[in-house]
């Protein structure tokens, strides 16, 4: 058996599939759109998993927290893949007292920044040495007690998963809205597949309403 956490990969896309408004937008103007309940939904998630991932652009674009804020329950830990440790400093996941915080770097990171992320009570861990390598980051987060992982994007983080078939679920919340654009960013970005044999197959488990989003959650097909 394949030695990695079980991965859900969790967002809110327009009928088209977008995550912004345009490229380089905060996700955060669209979940504006969300009410509520589609916002419990998405902490309740948070709050039985054991971990939570955004990509550094994420970090940088939107600022998030990753903690559990509409219902009760533990923070999950922030896992944050970035290849030159370039998180700001004073990004609010490395607020460590409200939430364990990894940073899953490589070994051409500046020394400097690795020692002043460390300062902020966040966690190193080197996976690949020019970019950030899954297939080495996985396993270690396993064995570090991360079971369960909860992916909120954005497009490139979720690639990378899709793209080495290391997902076991999609979970999205549908806001009835059209954005537009060739170049805004989608569910899932990168290269993508070139050949029908490879796309990622899914079954649908199940589709239901909360509050005015359609959810719709999805098992890959094995």
């Amino acid at each position: 058996m394949e030695k990695r956490p079980y991965v859900i990969i969790v967002s809110e896309v327009s009928i088209d599939g977008k995550l912004t408004l345009y490229r380089g937008a905060s996700s955060k103007e669209l979940m504006s759109l969300m009410d509520e309940e589609a916002y419990r939904y998405l902490h309740e998630i948070r709050a039985k998993v054991d971990g939570i991932m955004v990509g550094c652009e994420t970090v940088r674009t939107d600022n998030p927290s990753l903690t559990v804020r509409y219902v009760k329950g533990k923070n999950p830990t922030r896992i944050i893949p970035c290849s030159t440790a370039n998180v700001p400093l004073d990004a609010n996941v490395l607020n460590t007292e409200e939430a364990p915080t990894i940073i899953a770097t490589t070994e051409r990171a500046p020394k400097d920044r690795i020692e002043k992320i460390k300062e902020k009570g966040a966690q190193i861990i080197f996976a690949g040495d020019e970019l950030v390598d899954f297939d080495q980051l996985l396993p270690k987060l396993y064995d570090m007690g991360i079971k369960t992982l909860m992916v909120e994007g954005g497009a490139s983080i979720n690639w990378e998963f899709v793209k080495r078939k290391k997902v076991d679920e999609i979970r999205l919340i549908h806001l009835p809205v059209i954005v537009g654009g060739e170049n805004v960013p989608t569910l899932v970005g990168g290269e993508g597949f070139k050949k029908l044999k490879d796309i990622l197959h899914l079954r649908l488990r199940s589709h239901f309403k909360r509050g005015n989003q359609l959810i719709t959650e999805w098992e890959v097909a094995r």
